[in-house]
């Protein structure tokens, strides 16, 4: 099998975590995160530069990561597990009373691969721009990586990073914007349209790309290319077109299961799409 196609089975059951966590919690965001699952996967097993086994919050010779909508934590949680932070059986406490795997990311409880908390929009392309100089500042060559929901770029704290990233040209900086059109009261183009949204980002002094987000391929050549513009006094930023609630038939391309779990019958239904692969938890 090749490298993509183990790449298609661990998203394929990554989404069955998602589904598994969101449903046992009776809470949750299932759309989200299985709107973004390619990308997860794709960097988790295979484009970043990290140590599961070693974790530490300073990551020194590591490329980071940092989910600024943290909402997508089922997805984010599921393949820190899989790739060896800690064991998927911690996924069953997803949401729990004292458990680690919060609903939004967070620090106190010490999970491994989460290093900021994450979840009040608009905040982790700043914490992504202080990590990246950081790592300039100390000669460190690997990059960071930041994933932002597209209703995100409604927060002016964005734009603010915006600006920073591009002034000190930090370029060992990717950001990722999940586009799927959707948030949690509806389309965004309703909710406070976007515009021009490449034009803006190239405007504020970002290279910018677009991909498809739910093919594995185009996933994994968009990264790619993403990696070779860094380290040419620009930050990067990608356009990843996804549809949200990818994979589940009713769950797809509506706003509806942005933060709403499933019942049994729709449980069933939606695991139905997805063969198992790796093993459940």
């Amino acid at each position: 099998m090749t490298d993509t196609g183990k790449l298609k089975k661990i998203a394929t059951q990554v989404r069955r975590d998602i589904l598994r966590m969101v449903y046992e919690a009776r809470s949750g965001h299932p759309g989200g995160p299985l709107g973004a699952t390619e990308l997860l996967t794709a960097l988790y097993f295979k484009v970043l530069r990290h140590d599961p086994d070693n974790f530490t919050m300073e990551a020194k010779g590591e490329d980071l990561f940092f989910l600024s909508n943290g909402h997508l934590s089922a997805g984010w949680y599921s393949v820190l597990a899989r790739s060896g932070y800690f064991s998927t059986e911690e996924l069953s406490t997803f949401r729990r009373i004292d458990s680690r795997l919060q609903g939004h990311p967070a620090t106190e409880e010490g999970l491994p691969g989460v290093r900021v908390a994450s979840g009040s929009l608009g905040q982790g392309l700043s914490v992504a721009c202080g990590a990246a100089l950081a790592k300039k500042l100390n000669g460190d060559d690997r990059l960071v990586y930041c994933l932002m929901g597209d209703g995100e770029q409604q927060e002016g704290q964005i734009w603010e990073a915006a600006m920073f990233a591009a002034g000190k040209k930090i370029d060992n900086l990717i950001g990722i914007i999940d586009y799927n059109g959707q948030q949690i009261d509806g389309a965004v183009n309703d909710v406070m349209p976007l515009g021009d949204l490449k034009a803006k980002w190239e405007a504020f002094g970002w290279r910018v790309l677009e991909m498809e987000g739910n093919k594995m391929e185009a996933v994994l050549e968009g990264l790619e290319q993403a990696r070779s513009l860094c380290k040419k006094e620009e930050p990067v930023m990608i356009l990843m077109h996804t549809e949200m609630g990818f994979g589940v038939d009713f769950m797809m391309g509506t706003h509806e299961w942005h933060g709403k779990p499933p019942n049994e019958e729709q449980f069933e239904r939606a695991m139905a799409n997805f063969e198992e692969t790796l093993g459940d938890y």
